[in-house]
């Protein structure tokens, strides 16, 4: 489901997730105070806007209260950081992710409402924009340019009670299964081509974003 994104800071953690939001065909609006910065995702991000974000009055004249998802990706200004967080849970804002520098700066972003608080840097944007995105991607680790790690849940009834064999990952999705984690916690490592999937089964697989991508489709259908 297509939902609209603001990220406020475009150093490489707030580049990477707009980079891999827009991939992924979300509306993402992107907030800098840095004019270069802004004009280098003039023609990426569906709208960019040069602005100070530690000002109320811009950020409501950009309707930032409507967007579903804002992510604080502002660099090293803590107290940058903090009052923007701030401000944007008294505006409404439903879901707020804040970048933490550190154990205290998250400790007070948690307490000032933040809805997730993360320490990642430009490895973890496309982990967190895909966790953002879709429901049952549960984790997403780029292995390098061309190979991820992803971790996906099995809610569509069509994929239960099929072997892997049946369900054929790696002709129909490109994806190679290496282990099942079971409900009750068991984990199946390297899982035989007889092996079951079962209802609400976590599958671990490892192919492009792209097939990632696309068996996530199929499994939210």
């Amino acid at each position: 489901m297509k939902q609209n994104y603001a990220i406020i800071g475009l150093g490489r953690f707030g580049g990477s997730i707009c980079r891999s939001l827009v991939e992924s065909g979300q509306e993402v609006l992107v907030i800098d105070s840095n004019e270069d910065r802004v004009n280098e995702y003039m023609n990426i991000a569906t709208h960019a806007v040069v602005g100070n974000a530690q000002d109320e009055m811009t950020l409501r004249s950009l309707g930032i209260r409507n967007f579903d998802h804002v992510i604080v990706a502002i660099g090293e200004d803590i107290q940058a950081s903090i009052l923007v967080t701030l401000m944007l849970k008294e505006m409404g804002v439903p879901n707020v992710l804040a970048k933490a520098q550190n154990e205290y700066h998250a400790r007070v972003l948690e307490k000032i409402g933040a809805d997730k608080v993360v320490h990642s840097e430009r490895d973890m944007g496309v982990r967190i924009a895909h966790n953002l995105v879709s429901k049952n991607i549960l984790e997403f680790i780029e292995l390098s340019d061309e190979f991820s790690l992803a971790e996906i849940r099995v809610t569509n009834a069509r994929f239960f009670n099929r072997t892997l064999i049946e369900l054929n990952f790696r002709q129909k999705y490109g994806l190679t299964v290496v282990a099942i984690r079971r409900g009750n916690g068991k984990v199946v490592v390297s899982p035989d081509a007889t092996e079951v999937v079962q209802e609400y089964d976590n599958l671990l697989v490892i192919g492009t974003a792209e097939d990632v991508d696309m068996l996530d489709e199929k499994i939210n259908k």
